[in-house]
């Protein structure tokens, strides 16, 4: 239903000669995303692609598996926007090609800083990026104390960075460019089915200072479509609200994150992609 209201409001303001479509996609399932990128491969086949953004997310979920075997936050979060990018790259050339430009945009958040300890190292790579779903820790729901549900969060939200930084490396000069975004704080159906999950252990008072859906996507929004944004670059609100700033330079966390385990532990989970260009 929320699908079908989305794609009906689309359709409700967008130009006359835009088409607007849907894919079905199951992010906790590879073999749908891999289903999901052939249609949308067929029907950009000619046009191309210009934006992959790699939006939709979960959060602090509790300690289970796909079907696949992978940390439910990790696949949805990361792992299959891994594989849909590798999947949507062709299209994404055949844009350049066309129009000189083609961009992929992912969603981190704030998070990505975690609690204490956070890091991106081969072995965590292996750890949670490996099939280890509902082996991670348990269902510890506090943000402040650093419970298992946030921190398996927090290293999909370091993977979203790290990811598009190895990307960055990858594609050169290729005219595809590797962009991310972060909202800030923002009211959605995110932290509603995060507490329906029981992942609010810390509550939500803390919402009162969100921003607004609309507010929110701006930042992604920038990086989609903005002349003033370069391959590599992060943007996000300068405080937890308001409008996107260039995050420079980024955390520590983000550049010490080994882009190559990362790179390996994806493509152990959903195939090869050699990118080297």
């Amino acid at each position: 239903p929320r699908a079908e209201a989305a794609l009906a409001a689309v359709q409700a303001v967008a130009a006359e000669e835009c088409i607007v479509t849907h894919v079905d996609c199951d992010l906790a399932d590879f073999d749908s995303v891999r289903q999901a990128a052939a249609q949308v491969a067929a029907e950009t086949k000619e046009s191309g692609l210009d934006v992959l953004a790699n939006n939709a997310g979960v959060m602090a979920l509790a300690d289970r598996a796909t079907k696949d075997g992978y940390d439910i936050q990790m696949q949805t979060n990361h792992l299959s926007h891994f594989l849909l990018t590798r999947e949507l790259h062709p299209a994404l050339q055949k844009a350049v090609e066309l129009r000189g430009e083609a961009r992929i945009v992912n969603h981190s958040s704030f998070a990505r800083n975690g609690p204490p300890g956070t890091k991106l190292t081969a072995e965590n790579c292996k750890l949670y990026l490996g099939k280890n779903g509902g082996d991670l820790g348990g269902d510890g729901a506090s943000m402040i104390c650093g419970g298992a549900r946030w921190v398996r969060y927090a290293y999909t939200k370091l993977a979203n960075v790290c990811f598009t930084l190895a990307l960055h490396d990858k594609l050169g000069d290729s005219g595809v460019k590797a962009l991310c975004a972060a909202p800030g704080l923002v009211a959605t159906e995110l932290q509603a089915t995060t507490a329906r999950d029981g992942g609010m252990g810390s509550g939500t008072w803390f919402m009162r200072w969100s921003q607004s859906p609309e507010d929110g996507a701006v930042p992604l929004l920038h990086c989609c479509l903005s002349s003033a944004v370069s391959s590599g670059e992060l943007w996000e609100p300068k405080g937890v609200t308001g409008p996107p700033v260039l995050k420079d330079p980024l955390e520590k966390v983000c550049l010490e994150a080994d882009r190559d385990a990362l790179w390996a532990a994806s493509e152990a989970a959903v195939g090869e992609w050699d990118l080297d260009l």
